[in-house]
């Protein structure tokens, strides 16, 4: 039986930071991970943050390459009708996006829990949570053939959508609301120079198309297909030729393009489950909601509910006080509920969903409109860069 005050299940970006932040203020946490370190790092995953999740990188130590490599972005471009308009994000409200892929935030974190001589135990098999509804929460697993308990005081659940936490609450204690789209994300990341220095979302007959990066030498292209699609469909000369048939000439033409490094699809799916607190177990990130990528808003919630955690778990150990703890399901979820809103609206308004034309002039409607008014970009813009702290 090992002792910890605070028990994490799972190594992605939400459960190494937050127990980077809590090493910080001096609190213990173990680290429990399924996959191995190698596995974890080389995920290809999300990769533009809000200026509050830099701020938060920050505060836990881990912010100095990020500033060195990450590419800041003032605005976004919209291409629509043969047009490009440009959201004057900084100009609007005084925020910037900052491209830095997840992989590289987790090493990131990895390296800091290392240099603290902290361990985080990757391939830790057979989880289960017991206990979490009193006052002495455990977490039994298997670590190199060896079956161990861990004895603590909270149990933060971070790992995923289909980790081990959000099943082990009684289904007659959380409720779930769900939408899943009709389409998927094929994405290629390749070593070539991206075509645009800021993102560009497409909306277009054919279906939406994403042209984001990585680095000034790696770019990360997406575009919309069935759900039904299978990567081995794609080749990387039909990837290209459909990505360049859905954006304005100006960006088509000069696209560079070579062979794929990671190609993959994604479905989409909007999830929330309420509350994120079941005693002593505390839901975070993506094993308590999910968002379509449209907006980047997934791994920027995730650092959010680290950041409520974080801030409740001191107050916990330094004054007493349960009042945040007992806050906290109710304060991430107004941060999810509203970015899982403009996820949907943006989901719904950049993409095919159907051979309806009449759909399609309205979405070109909202989209000139969107750009057209100061008071639309705005609101846009504030939901881009990611709604204030409350």
């Amino acid at each position: 039986m090992t002792r910890t005050q605070i028990a994490i299940i799972g190594a992605g970006p939400s459960g190494l930071l937050l127990s980077q932040l809590l090493h910080r203020s001096g609190v213990d946490s173990v680290v429990l991970e399924q996959r191995s370190r190698d596995y974890v790092e080389a995920r290809i995953r999300a990769g533009l943050l809000e200026q509050g999740t830099v701020e938060l990188l920050d505060e836990a130590g881990v912010g100095e390459r990020l500033h060195r490599e990450g590419l800041v972005h003032d605005g976004v471009e919209l291409a629509f009708a043969g047009r490009v308009e440009r959201i004057e994000l900084k100009g609007l409200t005084g925020s910037a996006m900052t491209v830095y892929g997840q992989t590289e935030i987790t090493k990131d974190l990895g390296d800091a829990h290392a240099a603290s001589g902290r361990r985080i135990l990757y391939d830790a098999h057979e989880v289960a949570l017991s206990g979490c509804d009193g006052s002495r929460p455990s977490v039994r697993f298997r670590h190199q053939g060896v079956v161990d308990e861990l004895e603590c005081d909270f149990v933060a659940g971070c790992d995923g959508f289909h980790g081990v936490s959000r099943p082990s609450v009684p289904t007659r204690a959380i409720k779930t609301y769900e939408r899943v789209y009709p389409f998927g994300w094929l994405g290629v990341l390749a070593d070539t120079p991206p075509v645009s220095q800021e993102l560009i979302y497409a909306n277009h007959a054919r279906g939406f198309a994403l042209c984001s990066m990585r680095s000034r030498t790696r770019s990360r292209y997406y575009i919309q297909c069935r759900p039904s699609d299978r990567v081995e469909d794609w080749s990387d000369g039909r990837f290209w030729d459909e990505l360049r048939s859905r954006l304005p000439d100006i960006y088509a033409n000069r696209m560079v393009t070579g062979p794929s490094i990671q190609k993959s699809i994604a479905p989409l799916r909007s999830f929330v489950a309420e509350p994120l607190r079941f005693g002593r177990l505390f839901l975070v990130g993506d094993a308590a909601h999910i968002v379509p990528p449209t907006g980047a808003k997934g791994l920027n919630l995730a650092a959010a509910d680290a950041r409520l955690l974080h801030q409740a778990v001191i107050e916990h150990y330094r004054n007493g006080s349960d009042r945040l703890l007992e806050e906290y399901s109710e304060r991430a979820l107004a941060r999810v509920w509203k970015a899982t809103r403009f996820s949907w609206w943006f989901t719904t308004l950049m993409h095919k969903f159907s051979e309806d034309s009449f759909a399609h002039k309205l979405q070109l409607a909202e989209l000139d409109y969107l750009c057209g008014s100061r008071a639309a970009s705005t609101s846009f813009a504030e939901n881009y860069v990611g709604l204030r702290f409350n």
